[in-house]
């Protein structure tokens, strides 16, 4: 995707962070990064990347009034953000804090599609697999994870939680590389 295309959905879906955020300082901020990169974007470039991405199925819009559109990000839009959120948790070079965040889950065979989906996806982004259930990584994820299970709609069955200690710690050291 070209860099005017990624830019203009990252700034819609900015458009819904502001509506996730919990104070009027956060909202102030989100608003602020906003609003200054919709300016840096040239107006021509701007109605080419929409239409571009209207085709895609990447946005969706909705005529208000008097030939007024309202943009909107899809699901595949949000879907193609958290996967780039979550290419990033592995590639970032963070120092390790000694800590080891967990994903385990128990999901009936009814949600077997999403079930599978999340475990395809964390092995994906670099979890190592304790158990058919349980999956480790040393990198900070917590809002990413979060995300991902709300997106597949599976938070009843999913748990998250950060450990100080686990008994194989040698092995899983070794698989991800630190001292």
């Amino acid at each position: 995707m070209n860099k005017i295309r990624e830019k203009i959905l990252l700034l819609l879906l900015g458009g819904l962070a502001l509506g996730l955020c919990y104070t009027p300082y956060q909202q102030k901020k989100v608003f602020r990064i906003v609003s200054n990169q919709w300016k840096k974007i040239d107006q021509k470039k701007l109605r080419e990347g929409i239409s571009y991405l209207y085709k895609l199925g990447l946005v969706s819009r909705e005529q208000k009034r008097r030939g007024v559109f309202c943009i909107f990000p899809t699901a595949k839009a949000r879907l193609w953000l958290l996967e780039k959120k979550l290419h990033d948790i592995s590639s970032k070079k963070q120092k390790w804090d000694r800590k080891w965040r967990m994903v385990a889950f128990d999901i009936p065979e009814k949600y077997k599609t999403g079930r599978d989906a999340l475990r395809r996806k964390l092995k994906e982004i670099g979890f190592c697999e304790l158990q058919k259930s349980v999956f480790v990584t040393p990198h900070e994820c917590k809002n990413e994870i979060i995300e991902l299970i709300k997106f597949f709609d599976l938070d009843k069955h999913v748990r998250f939680g950060v450990l100080n200690y686990i008994d194989n710690e040698i092995r899983l050291k070794d698989f991800f590389k630190l001292s």
